[in-house]
């Protein structure tokens, strides 16, 4: 009995002093932060606010953009937030196939209240508010995973907030500070890893090697992204995006390059984990049910599990980056390139590579997976 309190104790305390790091490391990354600030007298602002009355509509469907709305609308607002809440302005909002905030009376939408040095403003349509709707999707995944999956569905989106904050809140922040990308996704990926396995199975055989198969599986990944990145002479800067961080790399100590394989990192290890605890979980169990198997009979069981579920996830993968592209992919198809062109593009090499280190990370794991949790249950038999 006093064994088991000292147990809990131990636990109490480990969670707390871990807790405290975890608090403090994020502290670290974010209390320098840069703000988006403006003074009082000049700066742009975005804020919220109501459409009163629509008092001009100058519109007409374009049957050439999809029967897209372009022209003018002439819009009265009353501003919702920040210092110039309550003032009601009349606006004019322009459409186009690109920008094309349609208003109506009632809608809240987003503006841009830009303020000159003479203490005057002018207000612009921005965008849609979308608040209301994507927190309420977001809402309705919690409760759908916590409703359908219990107990198990709570420690999950535990798991899930975990892992969004140290991506958002600890990792981004750290590579802007100019921490190398590559190692510093590794270790979070590791840490979001144990606390998402310790939340759904706690500390069990079964958790350890899904673990352990999961960090094999990705840095797997990690290093055939990396050759294949060298050899194929990919860098972080033909990514998407990438001019924009050439930019902010002046008033940073971001190191673009290794965001490339953070990238290749974040984007396989759910796909990971998920083949790692199935792996894993299975033959636990089979071993729960037959001790009398073998490392070698377990190993090959986990196998043939594995393979079965490994042509799943590798194609969940490659459709989830397929999809991603899908806009660029139809582009260069609609242009009728050729395939020594199309092959040695940047945008093409970037994410066959992506996709293929991804998968073979998957495929990687399955062996390390089933060979460590074979070993581990034959290690607790023989504790037994």
């Amino acid at each position: 009995m006093n064994w088991t309190k000292n147990t809990k104790l131990i636990k109490g305390i480990a969670l707390l002093l871990g807790g405290l790091l975890f608090a403090a490391i994020l502290y670290y990354a974010n209390h320098d932060r840069p703000g988006y600030f403006t003074t009082r007298d000049s700066g742009a602002e975005y804020e919220l606010a109501r459409v009163l009355e629509v008092l001009e509509d100058k519109t007409n469907v374009d049957a050439a953009t999809e029967d897209i709305l372009k022209g003018s609308m002439k819009l009265q607002l009353e501003v919702l937030s920040g210092r110039y809440k309550g003032d009601v302005v009349e606006v004019t909002n322009y459409l186009s196939y690109q920008y094309n905030v349609v208003c109506k009376k009632g809608d809240r939408i987003s503006v841009r209240i830009d303020t000159s040095a003479d203490n005057t403003y002018t207000v612009s349509v921005n965008n849609y508010d979308r608040t209301y709707i994507l927190s309420g999707m977001v809402l309705l995944f919690c409760l759908a995973v916590m409703v359908i999956g219990g107990k198990q569905g709570v420690k999950a989106i535990v798991g899930l907030v975990f892992t969004f904050i140290s991506i958002i809140f600890l990792l981004v922040p750290l590579v802007l500070k100019g921490f190398s990308p590559i190692p510093t996704t590794v270790v979070i990926i590791a840490i979001t890893t144990v606390i998402s396995f310790l939340l759904i199975g706690g500390i069990q055989s079964k958790t350890v090697a899904a673990f352990l198969g999961s960090m094999l599986g990705v840095i797997m990944a990690a290093v055939i992204a990396l050759a294949a990145g060298k050899f194929c002479h990919v860098t972080g800067f033909q990514m998407e995006d990438s001019e924009s961080l050439v930019y902010i790399k002046f008033d940073t100590l971001i190191h673009v390059k290794g965001l490339f394989i953070s990238g290749v990192l974040i984007a396989s290890i759910g796909a990971v984990m998920d083949i790692a605890m199935s792996v894993s979980s299975a033959v636990n169990e089979l071993h729960v049910l037959n001790p009398a198997l073998t490392v070698k009979e377990l190993f090959r069981s986990g196998m043939n599990i594995g393979r079965d579920a490994m042509g799943t996830m590798a194609n969940t993968l490659i459709l989830a980056f397929a999809g991603t592209s899908l806009n660029m992919i139809i582009l260069i198809y609609s242009y009728g390139v050729s395939f020594t062109q199309l092959i040695n593009t940047d945008f093409v090499a970037v994410e066959i590579i992506r996709s293929i280190a991804g998968s073979l990370g998957i495929v990687f794991t399955v062996p390390a997976a089933a060979l460590i949790s074979a070993y581990c249950c034959l290690r607790n038999k023989k504790s037994n």
